[in-house]
């Protein structure tokens, strides 16, 4: 499986240097992995600053604050099925706030680097069907799967 991950910044945010990319790409790798998807895929990620993903969030989902970390999937769950098999499956683009990373990989306690991987795999579990929010049994499953992901990459809860 072959995953084409295209990262972007837009407005204040840090660019990406290399070790940073390359752990982002064998995040996607480990997700797409342990989420059993069968296919050859590709996804964007923007990285922003707290006003970028505040106006996101508040003209997508109607809530006028920065978060650390939206999702826009191309398909429904389980429709990306019907892509044309000889293409890639493009799943959707993941934005994360550099500024709400950093902060919260401080109040953790652990590195920036862990918090964004952790940010987009969360991201990428949201474009392959994963939804926290419809309730306990499906928060527990996509933490756990989290946890799993980032146990693989070697970036555990520290």
């Amino acid at each position: 499986m072959r995953v084409n991950l295209t990262i972007g910044h837009e407005n204040k945010a840090r660019r990406t240097d290399a070790a940073e990319r390359q752990k982002l790409r064998a995040a996607a790798r480990q997700t797409l992995k342990s989420c059993g998807f069968p296919r050859d895929a590709e996804l964007s990620l923007i990285f922003t600053d707290d006003a970028g993903i505040r106006r996101l969030n508040r003209d997508f989902r109607g809530i006028d604050k920065a978060t650390d970390v939206l999702s826009f999937p191309q398909w429904e769950a389980g429709e990306w099925q019907e892509a044309p098999e000889e293409l890639p499956v493009a799943l959707g683009d993941i934005v994360i706030s550099r500024e709400k990373a950093a902060a919260q990989a401080q109040a953790f306690g652990h590195s920036p680097l862990r918090e964004t991987v952790f940010l987009f795999v969360h991201g990428l579990l949201h474009l392959l069907g994963y939804d926290h929010e419809l309730g306990e049994t499906e928060e527990k499953a996509m933490f756990a799967k989290q946890d799993e992901i980032m146990q693989a990459l070697d970036l555990p809860r520290e």
